[in-house]
């Protein structure tokens, strides 16, 4: 196999683990909230990473009825 077909399928299996990797922690909900965003409310100010990870986490214990403490 050339070097550039096994440096090509490296990069590819680097990037499937970084999609992965963002999947599985959520990383990506951010980014695909902006685009959202900045598809249906193009005017609007995009909060920053952090003021998203509060808005999240006051909706979710929103849905909740029951809280452990």
């Amino acid at each position: 196999m050339r070097r550039a077909a096994r440096w090509a399928r490296a990069v590819r299996w680097a990037r499937a683990v970084r999609w992965y990797l963002r999947e599985l922690t959520g990383e990506s909900e951010y980014d695909r909230y902006c685009l959202h965003r900045q598809r249906h409310h193009p005017h609007a100010p995009l909060p920053t990473r952090r003021e998203y990870q509060v808005l999240r986490t006051r909706h979710q214990e929103a849905r909740t009825h029951s809280r452990c403490c």
